[in-house]
């Protein structure tokens, strides 16, 4: 099973949300879950990890069925060796499930970014990722469902974050 997830934070509440979806390619969910939780903890540059990788512990740790690959919204690497959101969330799986970031900004010492263009877009999405070949998972975005920018099951679980 694959998995998108996102993080959206309110006054006094953090909603994170889950969509799992078996082949990269699919329109719609096999499933989807939400977890609401305490406000995040305050913004701290270069760890913004510790604002959002709780919540997306909670939400996964409801999940049953076995995950090949987890999607995040934002980087997986900032450099070289300068983790990100991904990679933590990487080491908190055990290293045993890989790790998709994609951004929808560049971020300016990311370097190790794949530029993906989908649907009639010039603005490209960043992809990152541990586990797997950055450039493997570059390909399987570019080739997920959606004639826009962005992917049909990273819209709804962007949503879903929203509107719970």
């Amino acid at each position: 099973m694959l998995a998108c997830l996102d993080v959206d934070y309110r006054t006094g509440l953090t909603v994170a949300a889950c969509v799992l979806f078996r082949d990269w390619t699919d329109a719609a969910e096999a499933s989807h879950g939400v977890e609401r939780g305490p406000p995040a903890e305050p913004y701290e540059p270069g760890q913004f990890f510790r604002r959002e990788l709780p919540h997306l512990l909670q939400v996964l740790a409801a999940v049953r069925e076995p995950l090949e690959t987890v999607v995040i919204d934002g980087y997986v690497w900032l450099g070289e060796e300068r983790p990100g959101l991904g990679a933590h969330l990487y080491e908190a799986l055990g290293r045993r499930v890989p790790v998709v970031g994609v951004a929808k900004t560049a971020f300016h010492s990311s370097g190790l970014a794949v530029p993906v263009l989908r649907g009639q877009s010039q603005r490209p999405l960043f992809v990152t990722a541990v586990g797997m070949d950055a450039r493997e998972a570059a390909e399987h975005v570019r080739r997920m469902h959606g004639a826009s920018r962005i992917p049909t099951l990273l819209g709804r679980v962007d949503r879903l974050c929203r509107d719970s």
